[in-house]
């Protein structure tokens, strides 16, 4: 796979509070198959849905959390981990995160690193078919289209809350495709 443009790079991963975190873990393999060095941010209620150890175990890095570790005292330099990167991935992200982002909310790790990035951004949605469709959330995505934000359309499909329509995060395979032309 040499030959793939999509490898020997530095993938930021952020993974916010969905169900579809974990597809994070099929995204982590497929980015780490093609011998790329992958970092994991992780939202506080993205560990609801997936596990920052097998995140962890699958990047071959330490999960990103919070801005330190209240045991060690330990800093995470979200400015270092925005210039780290070669592109920066919120696969899945949600309507709340998406609206933080539109607007500059910066409460935090990774909404404080995506402010930081000088690397190109991808925004994979994931959220409700109504929520996805709902005006704020398009107006929010065309906001962040306008800022030279990459967006990797929801698809249609049988959705977690039974209802079938737009919102699903779109496979990993797919998201890969979208991402290597970038390269």
């Amino acid at each position: 796979m040499k030959n793939h443009m999509l490898y020997n790079k530095k993938i930021l991963l952020g993974v916010t509070g969905s169900i579809a975190a974990y597809k994070a873990a099929f995204l982590v393999r497929l980015l780490i198959k093609l011998n790329n060095e992958v970092k994991v941010l992780m939202t506080e209620s993205a560990k609801d849905f997936i596990t920052p150890l097998t995140l962890a175990t699958l990047s071959k890095n330490p999960i990103n959390l919070s801005f330190f570790d209240a045991q060690s005292g330990k800093w995470t330099s979200h400015v270092d981990l925005g210039e780290w990167a070669d592109l920066f991935l919120i696969a899945p992200a949600t309507a709340n995160t998406i609206a933080k982002m539109a607007t500059g909310i910066c409460d935090n790790l990774l909404l404080a690193t995506y402010l930081s990035a000088s690397c190109p951004v991808f925004i994979a949605p994931a959220m409700d078919r109504n929520m996805y469709m709902h005006v704020a959330t398009q107006t929010n995505i065309e906001i962040l289209k306008k800022r030279s934000n990459i967006i990797i359309p929801a698809v249609f499909g049988e959705l977690a809350s039974g209802l079938t329509g737009e919102g699903k995060m779109a496979d990993p395979e797919d998201i890969i495709k979208q991402i290597t032309p970038h390269f």
